[in-house]
């Protein structure tokens, strides 16, 4: 599938002198610089009807530029019919809440049965917006909240937002230990050294700042609301297990059962039972990128993290003097 593209404006006496790449960003912002660039150097980009084939060319005052490109198939998955829970849609953008156990994007061990998977059925057409319209992403056993563009235009702006920190993810955890007091983890993660599929904290990695608050306290866990700035790979179970504070049911970061001492039977069956780490993206607020309207949703608390938290709550109440 293909998807013309047909733009054309007139270079304003404020952009003389200016570089093309730069001057079409400001003309088009629909359209990252990457692929604007991409445009120049593949002879889809005209000035005064001639191909400009430079990014760095300089453009002048009164000069027409025009773009004519075709927007090709970016996705070779295959489309699978997979059930999506929407919270919502338009033309522009698709919100889900992710179900545990769902990939995001196809790789080693798994090819399809992802999220990509399921975009490329469920949106005819979004093959030709680069990794299916995914903007961010979650780990396979995390839930929750994500935003996907089903346009180039509608991704660009997404893309751009995140970078700036101007879309709002906060989500729900349930953490080992007892914390007293909220705090920020400013940190800078980086790829492990010889485990290539843990991440952790490291002098050389990427910025990464994670805001959390005490939501509940019990006697060895915490409930906790956290909110990212960054959005590294694992960067809440990275920077949780930084502070001390290991994500209950995380196999990759050591959140073993740690159960209170005299835990009941039915608290350590929910503790051994649960088998993945303990963390939901509740909470998303964007500016839509089509309307600019401010929208935001909240997805549920799932079951499997009800079922703990109940228990860690009776675990608490029937252990007064050691809470």
């Amino acid at each position: 599938m293909t998807q013309e593209i047909n733009l054309k404006s007139e270079i304003a006496a404020t952009q003389t002198g200016q570089r093309l790449d730069q001057t079409l960003a400001e003309l088009f912002p629909d359209y990252s610089r990457t692929r604007i660039k991409e445009w120049i150097q593949t002879g889809a980009v005209y000035i005064d009807g001639v191909v400009a084939t430079k990014p760095r060319e300089k453009v002048l005052e009164g000069q027409v530029v025009a773009i004519e490109a075709k927007l090709e198939e970016e996705t070779k998955a295959e489309a699978q019919a997979i059930d999506l829970d929407i919270v919502y849609e338009d033309d522009h953008i698709l919100v889900i809440n992710k179900q545990a156990g769902l990939v995001v994007h196809p790789g080693a061990g798994n090819t399809d049965g992802t999220l990509m998977n399921a975009l490329l059925h469920h949106c005819p057409g979004i093959d030709l917006v680069p990794r299916a319209g995914i903007v961010h992403r979650l780990d396979k056993d995390t839930t929750g909240l994500m935003v996907v563009a089903k346009t180039v235009e509608a991704q660009t702006h997404l893309v751009a937002a995140l970078q700036a920190r101007e879309i709002v993810r906060e989500y729900e955890a349930i953490v080992t230990g007892t914390m007293t007091a909220g705090g920020t983890v400013d940190a800078p993660i980086d790829r492990h050294a010889t485990k290539r599929t843990h991440m952790t904290v490291h002098h050389a990695g990427r910025p990464s700042v994670t805001h959390y608050r005490v939501a509940e306290k019990f006697r060895a866990h915490t409930r906790l609301r956290l909110r990212l700035e960054t959005g590294r790979t694992h960067q809440i179970r990275v920077h949780m297990e930084h502070i001390g504070h290991v994500l209950a049911g995380d196999p990759v970061y050591g959140g073993r059962p740690r159960p209170p001492k005299a835990a009941s039977a039915e608290l350590m069956e929910v503790l051994q039972g649960f088998k993945r780490q303990a963390l939901h993206a509740v909470r998303l607020e964007l500016a839509h990128p089509y309307t600019c309207e401010i929208m935001s949703w909240q997805a549920p608390i799932p079951e499997d993290m009800q079922t703990l938290t109940k228990a860690l709550r009776q675990d608490t109440q029937e252990h007064p003097a050691a809470y």
